[in-house]
């Protein structure tokens, strides 16, 4: 019932606003041309699609079928509009047929009437259908029955298409037009099975100071249209409809200088952003399809160490002290972990990003592009900054101790630690050490081997250099009292 209510509100918002793709020929005869099919697709699943049509009308009341519309469209969204004469054409009724022909409802729907039945070895029955549920059970005009196995045959002969039932999905439409001939008319509906998502191939610099970054739309359509030559804009945001991305296997492409590519438009769009690519574009139901969308070289990056041994400790806000000596003491976390992190202002890549999963790629000794991790990017605008969480490093470990704990008063405690960072690089590196202090809400450190930056209301960091095959050794006491 929401999935319905957000999809009548957005097609309500953006009938008259957005611009989006369509559908193939219908055979219905009061269809005489199709124009160009026009497409809106959200990376959260759904799509707007709009499509104009000519249509053949007589005067009075009539009904015009289209066909080729998406299977998974949303009745309540559509929305039809004569472009010709809207005051003078109205509709009566619309209904969305979706029970297609096949053989087993072919066969129900034909109990009790005459078919005829071919056989692999070419032996033709005619006779009423009895039964279709297993094997074909036909009662001729002798009143002889023949049972025919359902694996033994090779044709059926149907008199005709029994009312109810299409050959595929389409809106029907009773209009009533003031006059007849030619009109133009608009049909816009909402669909499912159709999303998309960015695709990032990002090219890190041997010295890890700048990157490459290439940017591709994945268009994944499962909707049960097929759009050709339609036009196609996509729209990067959330409009309350949650799906997981799906990433898909990518090679490493070679990042050239700019951003945008100039085939692909780029603008706000109320509180998204809006893509409008520059070409025609065919998207096949049940197919995948990938257009690059943005380029850039020579971005300035920043890869750094975080060693976060006490991840998982908070204090909430209202809850009594935590005075367990005990508690966080040995937390046995020894991994280091390896950010990447880049601008999209105008120093970076110069654009916002859309959520996708980014793959960062490394040149090994031998010149090849090696995977060296990959993360979610958010929905980023211009100006801010990208942070990418590429892993553990190897040879990078810490270690962390509870060195002393002191109930100094009812409502104070002193606790120290110990973090020992050892490096088995053949560089030096700078490691960034967390600590979450989490006993009590007010707490301040009162001796420490380098001084700290308080990130936040719980978390001090320093920064630490480590040698090549060395090790740097951080102490620190904190205060709580409550």
């Amino acid at each position: 019932m929401r999935r319905r209510t957000i999809f009548t509100i957005v097609a309500a918002a953006l009938v008259a606003l957005t611009g989006i793709f369509g559908l193939r020929a219908s055979t219905d005869p009061a269809l005489a041309d199709v124009t160009g099919p026009e497409l809106t697709v959200y990376n959260q699943g759904i799509a707007l699609v709009r499509d104009t049509r000519t249509l053949n009308l007589k005067a009075g009341v009539q009904t015009v079928t289209v066909n080729d519309i998406a299977a998974q469209v949303d009745p309540t969204s559509v929305y039809f509009k004569s472009l010709t004469d809207p005051t003078g054409t109205t509709v009566l009724e619309q209904n969305f047929e979706y029970d297609t022909a096949s053989t087993d409802k072919l066969l129900s729907k034909y109990v009790g009437q005459t078919i005829q039945v071919i056989t692999a070895d070419g032996t033709m029955y005619e006779g009423t259908l009895l039964s279709g549920a297993s094997d074909i059970i036909l009662q001729s005009k002798s009143d002889e029955v023949s049972v025919i196995s359902r694996d033994k045959v090779r044709d059926f002969t149907f008199p005709a298409l029994p009312d109810g039932l299409v050959t595929q999905p389409s809106l029907v439409w009773m209009l009533d037009a003031r006059q007849a001939g030619e009109q133009q008319a608009e049909i816009t509906y909402l669909t499912s099975g159709i999303g998309w998502q960015a695709d990032y191939a990002l090219q890190l610099a041997p010295d890890s100071r700048t990157l490459g970054l290439d940017g591709r739309v994945t268009l994944d359509n499962h909707s049960g249209a097929t759009y050709t030559n339609a036009t196609l804009k996509l729209v990067a945001g959330n409009v309350n409809i949650v799906q997981s991305p799906q990433p898909l296997p990518e090679a490493p492409a070679v990042a050239r200088a700019g951003a945008i590519a100039p085939s692909v438009a780029q603008r706000s769009f109320s509180e998204y952003h809006l893509y409008q690519i520059g070409h025609p574009v065919t998207v096949k139901d049940n197919q995948t399809k990938q257009i690059q969308f943005i380029t850039a070289a020579g971005v300035p990056a920043d890869k750094y160490y975080v060693y976060d041994g006490s991840s998982g400790l908070r204090f909430v806000q209202g809850s009594a002290p935590q005075v367990d000596p005990n508690y966080g003491a040995n937390t046995g976390v020894t991994q280091v972990q390896t950010f990447l992190q880049f601008s999209t202002g105008k120093e970076g890549v110069n654009a916002a990003l859309p959520q996708g999963v980014a793959r960062v790629y490394q040149q090994d000794a031998d010149g090849n592009y090696l995977l060296i991790g990959e993360d979610t990017v958010q929905d980023t605008p211009q100006n801010e900054n990208v942070t990418l969480n590429l892993g553990n490093a190897f040879d990078i470990v810490g270690e962390r101790q509870q060195t002393d704990f002191k109930q100094v008063s009812d409502k104070v405690i002193d606790e120290s630690f110990q973090i020992t960072l050892r490096n088995q690089k053949t560089n030096a590196v700078q490691v960034r050490v967390d600590e979450h202090l989490y006993r009590a809400s007010d707490w301040q450190i009162t001796a420490e081997s380098a001084p700290h930056t308080r990130l936040d209301a719980q978390t001090a960091e320093w920064r630490l250099d480590v040698p090549a095959g060395g090790q740097t050794t951080l102490t620190y006491t904190v205060r709580y009292q409550w």
